[in-house]
This record gives C-alpha cells, structure tokens and sequence, in this order.
C-alpha cells in the first residue's frame, strides 16, 4: 500500500500531539514495512527514516505560522499532494480539516474535542471557523481513532458519531521518560532549577482546564493546618513548571499572579517552561506528582510520572482514570480540600508512597507504541 501521514506536528515537539507523532514516526522508522510511507511535513525531520518512507515538505505561499497557513495546508495542499502520490490510505495523526475523495482510506487520530466542550476556546471567528472545518473532516473520515474511550463518549455525545465508526488506541509516551536518570543528570537539573530533591510537582500546562488553581488552593489550605507542625516538620515546597502566559487568561491561569495573592510565595517555586530533556529528573526526584485536570483527552503527564516511579495523585474525571487504573489516587478537581487530603495522606505515609510507585511503574508497562501502532495499520486494511 501507499501509505500517507500528517506529521506536520513533528516540528512542534514540546506539544502533546507533537510527542505522539515524534514517537509513532521514530517506531514506524525503526519496523520493518512492506508499504510505502509518504511523510507530509511543513519542516524537515530530524531524525533517519528507512528509504521506503518518502518526505514531502510544502508550505503554502502563506508562510506566517497562524491559522491561514494551518487551514491552507491541512484542507486544500495536503489532499492535493496526497492525491499526487497516489495514496491509497492516509493517517492524520490529529483532528483536522482534511478531508479525501473516497479513493483514499482515512484514518483520523482525535486526541480530543476541546473546541466544542470548551467553547470559550473559540474567542475568535477564525478559530471558530477552523473548528467548523475540524467537525466536517472527523464526520468525514472513513475511521476515527480515539486516544481513550472519553474521547470517544464525547465524539458520540457532542458531535454524533455513530460508534461503529470510532476505535480506541492507547498512546504511549516518550522512551526518555522509561529510562532511569542518572545521578549526574539528577543532580545537574536540581542545580538549575535551584531545586532539592522531595518537592511537589505539577507540570503539563497552566491551561485554566489543567486546575493549577485547585493545586495552590490545596497547597494553601495544607500550609495552613501545618503551622504547628502537625504532621511534618519539613513542609515540602510546590514545584510547577508551565509556559507563563498571562496575557492569554482566562484560558491560562497566571500562576505567579495567584500564588502571590494566597502569600505562597516563599512555598511555590514556578519554572516557566521546561525542556523535555529535563522532565524525567524533574519528575524523579518530586516526592509526588499533582495533576487534578478538570478534563484530558489523555492525559500524558501522569504517564511520564509513572514510568518514574513516583506517586501520582489525578482527577476522577475525563480520561485520567483510563491512564492511572488503579495505580494512583483520584481527587474530586472541584474541591481542594479533597485534593489537600489526598496530598496530606501520601505526604505522610512512606508506605502507601512505596506503593503508588510500583504500581505505576506496573500500570505504566501496559502503554506501547508497537500495539498503537499495529492496531492503526490494521485499520488501512478494513
């Protein structure tokens, strides 16, 4: 077969959609493949592919990077090209615009419908119209797959699609988040961020939906049963790390703002944005991992945090409880006494912490690119 592939978001790979199509292609590159592989791309790869992977790079004359060129590039050039190609089948490895006459097979990943749960996402008309065009081309496509059963309740609930056209293929994450840190990489990350071992950590974004509001409200309301000492003499800090973008609120929550308002300050240590490469550290050396989202198409920070060991503690709603099974602790995201509880609970019980970590490193095991990555090339066959 002739195979074809948005990998458009292989130029962003500090994105979640960005980390699923760096880490699918890397797999597909590394198989064996009867196919013939088309990569369509708005900028070069990084990375070795096998010759039986073709890349097309394209942009439109349109070169700013907005919504124009994203909306010209997924709707009218990238059909065009694959057409050239002669695909037979084409993956997006995204929701999109694009849309394919019926001789070519599509397969659309949707890793979720935010747009349409969140409307206030959609502050602009060209967003708007954008997400128009996204709702017409996953109605269109000949199979959708989701990257967990939320996704796929809310395709059904929101958008009414009939079920018999969605799949659900788990994601897995980076192979730099398996691997163990070693001590001199441990020790230079804690050294730059000016860090010591044994804090609270939240990363994954300062989007509002993400609640780091809940987690300083929580943090706020521990402190304040602590002042005596109550159950620890060595009150951990609270870590995050998020792009700081407050001219975006309310869809992003100005963390230094808030945390300045509930006199945390001399507690709360923000980072701003992080480089994937210091992650596994950041996330090894926390005492507990704090990710109560109100709602996640996925949810991969609590997989990262897994695959290190550490003790997570997410929200009961969306899809986290899909990811964390039985291996972590579930809060209520609109209560933060609830989510300082649960905190309090693994902050002082070295037992339960020892647990959290091998079942999560257990749970973790059950993610894999390879069965990802079978169950879509079965889906080029149906």
């Amino acid at each position: 077969m002739r195979i074809g592939i948005n990998a458009s978001f292989v130029r962003k790979p500090n994105t979640g959609i960005g980390q699923v199509t760096v880490n699918f292609l890397k797999h597909l590159a590394g198989q064996k493949s009867e196919h013939k592989i088309f990569l369509y791309l708005e900028e070069d790869i990084e990375f070795k592919i096998p010759s039986c992977f073709k890349k097309r790079i394209f942009l439109p004359w349109w070169q700013r990077d907005d919504l124009i060129r994203k909306v010209w590039w997924e709707k009218y050039l990238l059909p065009k090209k694959a057409a050239e190609d002669e695909c037979d089948a084409f993956f997006s490895l995204y929701q999109c615009p694009t849309v394919f006459d019926k001789k070519i097979r599509h397969v659309m990943l949707v890793h979720d419908i935010i747009p349409k749960i969140f409307p206030e996402y959609l502050d602009n008309w060209r967003k708007k119209k954008y997400w128009n065009f996204t709702e017409h081309a996953i109605r269109q496509a000949d199979k959708i797959v989701c990257v967990s059963k939320r996704t796929e309740k809310d395709l059904i609930e929101y958008l009414g699609i009939n079920g018999k056209e969605i799949a659900v293929d788990y994601i897995d994450v980076d192979d730099i988040y398996k691997k163990n840190v070693l001590r001199e990489k441990s020790e230079k990350v804690m050294k730059k961020y000016k860090l010591k071992p044994g804090y609270i950590y939240n990363g994954g974004g300062l989007e509002a939906r993400k609640n780091v509001e809940g987690i300083l409200q929580a943090y706020c309301h521990l402190l304040g049963i602590n002042k005596k000492n109550l159950f620890t003499d060595h009150f951990p800090p609270l870590v995050i790390s998020g792009k700081l973008m407050p001219q975006l609120a309310p869809l992003i929550t100005d963390v230094g703002k808030l945390a300045k308002e509930l006199n945390l300050d001399p507690y709360v240590k923000i980072l701003d944005f992080v480089p994937q490469a210091d992650l596994p550290a950041l996330y090894r050396n926390c005492s507990m991992f704090v990710y109560p989202s109100f709602y996640e198409g996925f949810g991969l920070p609590v997989l990262e945090a897994m695959n290190q060991g550490k003790p997570v503690i997410t929200s009961k709603k969306s899809s986290l409880p899909e990811v964390g099974g039985d291996a972590v602790l579930y809060t209520d995201p609109g209560d933060y006494k609830d989510i300082a509880m649960v905190m309090k609970n693994v902050m002082v019980n070295g037992h339960l912490r020892k647990i959290l970590s091998e079942r999560g490193k257990e749970r973790a095991k059950k993610f894999s690119w390879d069965l990802f990555s079978e169950k879509i090339f079965n889906l080029f066959q149906k």
